[in-house]
C-alpha cells in the first residue's frame, strides 16, 4: 500500500504538471473534429463542421490560411464549372461579391478587366474564378469570423511521436501533439495538408512518386519520355558544362540516373514552383532584383534553349484583377524547378525549409535573368521587365509568398485507389464530389537521351473526358489501419489520376464531404468506414454538392459479355508503349479504347490473352471504332495453339466494317493470344477488343 506521503507527493506533481501544460492541453483540448492543415480543403472542412454543430479546431503550421488559393494560384483550374458545388462554389460566389464592391478596384477600372480561358466569367454568372491572393484571403478570414472557427497558427505536428493511437486494429487516433507541446484530442481527424504528414505519422499506407503502368493497368503512369512533347526543350541542346565534353560534367539539375524504363515506376514527383503574383502598374511594382548568391550556371540551359530557337517568353502570365497576374510554368525552361524536390514529401521540416529556400532562390534568379541577362533575347527581356512583384501582396516577403506549389507529395493508398480508368469513364459507386480537369503531370526530370542531348521528362496532358465521381473510399485509409481519419488532399489515387483531381476547387469539395462524413461518424459513434453512404450522399446533395455530371456523357460501349465467345477488352490486355485512352468514337467495346496518337511507331503493342473453354477452331474478330484518321495498315498478329504467328493488315478507316472484322480462323488449345501493333502504320492505330468465337 502506498504511503499517504507518497500519495500527497504524486498529487502535487500532477497539479504542477497540469499547471505547466499549454492551454490547448489543459483547457478546451477535446474536439469533435481536429483538422490539420488550413489549406483550402481544411478551411472548407472547418466551415462544414461548424455548420453541422461540431466542436472543431483548424491547425495551421504557418501564419496564413488557404494554401495555394491564397498563395498565388488565382487562375482557377476548373475543367468544368458545373462540377463545382457546395462550399467550394460559395467561395467563387463570394469572390464575385468581393469584386462587385467599387472599393475592391484600386489599380484598375472594373470594366477594364477581362479574364480568359476556362476562368472567364460568362454573362449572368454569379461566380468569379480569377482573383488576387489578398481577395481570397479576405473571403476565408470572413468565413472564419462568421463561423467562429478556432484557428491555431504556427503549430507543426510532432511527426515522430505526436500521434497517439489506440492499440486496437483498426487503430483510432486519440490525440495529436505539436512540436510546441500542444495536444489536441478529437473524435475525428482530417489531414488536409499537401504533404500528408498526419496520415504518415498515424501509420497509414501511402506512396510517393509514380506507379508502373502495369500496377493499375494504366497507360499514362510511370516514366513518360515518349509522351513528353509539351513544355519541352528545343532539340539538340548539349547537356555538358563544356559542350561536347562529357568529362566536364553535366550542367546543374540534369539527372545522371535518368530517365528509367518507359512506363516503369520511380520515386520522382512532378516539379514545384511559386505561383507569382505580378503587376505592370508602376506605383504598385517591385522590380525583379538579382538575388544574393546568384548562380548563373543554373540558367545555362535557359540560354542554350534560347540559342537553339526558343522565342517565347517562358511563362503563362494570366490576368487577375487590378492589373495583377498569376504566373505559372510554360515552355521547356521556366518557373518549374525540375528534379529538385524528390525528397520533399518525406523530408524533415528543416530539410523542407531548405528545399523551399532553394526554389525561391532559383525563381528569384530566373526572373532577374529573364529581365536583364544579355543572353536572353531582347524581346523577352523587354516583356518581362514590364512586370514586377506587387507591393500590396505578400508584404512580409517583399512580394514573394511562403507557399510553394506542392503539386504532389505523399498519396495515401487507401480503401479505394482512383486511377486513370476512373478519369476516363469507369464510374465509382460512392461519389462524394466530381473532378473534371485534364490528367496533368508537370515534368519530373531532365536527362541525357540516346543522342547525347538534354530533354525534359514527365509532362503528360490528356483530357477529353467529362466530369467524373471521386469515391468516398478514396479519402479513407484501409479499413484495417485507422478508423477515424479522413484525407481529402493526399487522397488515394495513382500519380496520373491525382494529376486530374489535384485542383483547389476539388480539394474544397472533398474537404466539405470529409467533414460531413466525420460529423455523421461522430454522431453515430462509429468509424468513418461504417458511415451509411446513402445518408451521406443525401446530406451532401442538401448542402449543394454535385455528385453526378448532368451534362452530355459518353455513349456507353458494347458489353463484352453480350458479344459471344471469349472477348478480351483493352482493359484486360497487356499494354506496351505510349497509348492514349479515349471514349470519343463509336462503336467501341467497354469503357474506352486505346490509340497511339499517331506516334511512337513501332513501339506500341497491346497483347490480348484469353482462356478458352475448350481446344478447337475459333474465328478471331477485331473490334474498333472506324474513323478517317485511322491507319489503313494496322498489324494484327495471332498466335495459334502450335505457336505459329500469323500477321494480318487491318484497314481501320473502313467504315463499311462497322467496327468489326474477321481476320481468320485458327486452331487453339485452351488459351489464345493476339496482338495489335503500330509498326509502319499510316495513321492512328486503335486497340479496343479481340473476340475468339468458336466455329461450332
Amino acid at each position: 500500500m502506498r504511503s499517504p506521503r507518497l500519495i500527497l507527493f504524486s498529487l502535487l506533481s500532477l497539479t504542477l504538471t497540469l499547471q505547466q501544460l499549454p492551454a490547448a492541453e489543459s483547457q478546451d483540448a477535446n474536439f469533435d473534429l481536429v483538422i490539420y492543415g488550413a489549406t483550402s480543403s481544411g478551411v472548407a472542412a472547418a466551415v462544414q463542421a461548424k455548420r453541422m454543430g461540431l466542436a472543431v479546431v483548424l491547425i495551421e503550421p504557418t501564419d496564413r490560411v488557404g494554401g495555394l488559393t491564397t498563395g498565388g494560384l488565382g487562375q482557377t483550374d476548373i475543367g468544368n464549372k458545373s462540377a463545382i458545388g457546395g462550399i467550394s462554389r460559395e467561395f467563387y460566389r463570394d469572390i464575385a461579391r468581393h469584386y462587385a464592391q467599387p472599393d475592391a478596384w484600386k489599380w484598375q477600372q472594373k470594366d477594364a478587366y477581362r479574364s480568359g480561358g476556362q476562368s472567364r466569367t460568362t454573362a449572368g454568372e454569379d461566380t468569379m474564378w480569377t482573383f488576387e491572393p489578398s481577395a481570397a484571403l479576405a473571403v476565408y478570414q470572413r468565413w472564419i469570423l462568421q463561423n467562429d472557427i478556432r484557428v491555431d497558427y504556427h503549430e507543426r505536428l510532432d511527426r515522430k511521436s505526436g500521434v497517439m493511437l489506440t492499440r486496437s486494429r483498426p487503430a483510432r487516433i486519440v490525440s495529436i501533439r505539436m512540436e510546441s507541446g500542444k495536444t489536441y484530442r478529437g473524435k475525428m481527424f482530417i489531414d488536409a495538408t499537401y504533404e500528408g504528414d498526419l496520415l504518415a505519422a498515424a501509420g497509414v499506407s501511402y506512396t510517393v512518386g509514380r506507379e508502373a503502368n502495369s500496377q493499375y493497368g494504366e497507360t499514362l503512369n510511370g516514366v513518360q519520355t515518349e509522351r513528353s512533347v509539351h513544355h519541352q526543350l528545343k532539340p539538340g541542346i548539349d547537356p555538358y558544362v563544356t559542350p561536347g565534353d562529357p568529362s566536364s560534367g553535366l550542367l546543374p539539375h540534369i539527372d545522371p540516373q535518368g530517365p528509367g524504363a518507359e512506363g516503369e515506376a520511380d520515386r520522382r514527383v512532378q516539379a514545384y514552383c511559386f505561383r507569382m503574383c505580378l503587376t505592370d502598374h508602376p506605383e504598385n511594382q517591385i522590380p525583379f532584383a538579382k538575388p544574393e548568391g546568384y548562380q548563373a550556371e543554373w540558367y545555362e540551359l535557359l540560354f542554350r534553349n534560347f540559342e537553339a530557337g526558343e522565342t517565347k517568353t517562358p511563362w503563362a502570365n494570366s490576368a487577375m484583377p487590378n492589373r495583377k497576374t498569376d504566373v505559372n510554368n510554360n515552355t521547356g525552361f521556366s518557373t518549374d524547378f525540375i528534379g529538385q524536390n524528390y525528397d520533399y514529401p518525406e523530408a524533415s521540416y528543416a530539410r523542407r525549409e531548405q528545399i523551399v529556400a532553394k526554389h525561391l532562390q532559383y525563381q528569384r534568379g530566373l526572373m532577374w535573368t529573364l529581365a536583364n541577362h544579355p543572353r536572353v533575347p531582347e524581346s523577352v527581356r523587354k516583356e518581362v521587365s514590364r512586370w514586377g512583384l506587387c507591393k500590396d501582396e505578400f508584404t512580409a516577403g517583399d512580394g514573394w509568398q511562403q507557399q510553394l506549389y506542392i503539386r504532389e507529395a505523399r498519396r495515401m493508398v487507401g480503401q479505394y485507389v482512383m486511377t486513370q480508368h476512373n478519369c476516363q469513364g469507369r464510374a465509382v459507386e460512392d461519389p462524394i464530389g466530381l473532378a473534371a480537369y485534364t490528367m496533368d503531370s508537370h515534368n519530373q526530370q531532365r536527362y541525357v537521351n540516346s543522342d547525347g542531348m538534354v530533354r525534359n521528362e514527365g509532362d503528360v496532358q490528356v483530357g477529353g473526358f467529362p466530369p467524373y465521381g471521386i469515391s468516398y473510399r478514396s479519402i479513407l485509409p484501409k479499413k484495417e489501419e485507422v478508423s477515424n481519419l479522413l484525407v481529402p488532399v493526399c487522397l488515394s489515387a495513382s500519380h496520373i489520376a491525382f494529376g486530374s483531381i489535384r485542383m483547389e476547387p476539388v480539394f474544397m469539395v472533398l474537404g466539405q464531404s470529409a467533414a460531413t462524413a466525420a460529423a455523421m461518424a461522430a454522431d453515430a459513434s462509429t468509424s468513418v468506414h461504417e458511415v451509411d453512404y446513402e445518408k451521406l450522399a443525401e446530406r451532401l446533395r442538401q448542402d449543394g454538392q454535385v455528385l453526378e455530371h448532368v451534362g452530355p456523357k459518353p455513349e456507353p460501349g458494347l458489353d463484352p459479355k453480350a458479344l459471344g465467345g471469349v472477348v478480351i477488352d483493352n482493359e484486360q490486355a497487356t499494354v506496351e508503349g505510349p497509348w492514349v485512352s479515349s471514349t470519343s468514337s463509336h462503336p467501341r467495346v467497354g469503357a474506352d479504347y486505346l490509340h497511339d496518337n499517331d506516334g511512337g511507331k513501332g513501339e506500341c503493342r497491346v497483347t490480348y490473352r484469353g482462356n478458352l473453354p475448350a481446344a478447337g477452331n475459333y474465328r478471331v474478330f477485331v473490334y474498333w471504332p472506324p474513323h478517317p484518321n485511322r491507319a489503313t495498315n494496322t498489324t494484327v498478329t495471332v498466335v495459334d495453339g502450335e505457336g505459329k504467328r500469323t500477321s494480318v493488315s487491318l484497314d481501320q478507316r473502313d467504315a463499311t466494317s462497322k467496327g468489326r472484322k474477321l481476320i481468320g480462323e485458327f486452331r487453339f488449345g485452351t488459351s489464345a493470344v493476339a496482338e495489335i501493333s503500330n509498326g509502319d502504320s499510316d495513321g492512328y492505330v486503335i486497340a479496343d477488343a479481340i473476340q475468339f468465337l468458336p466455329v461450332d
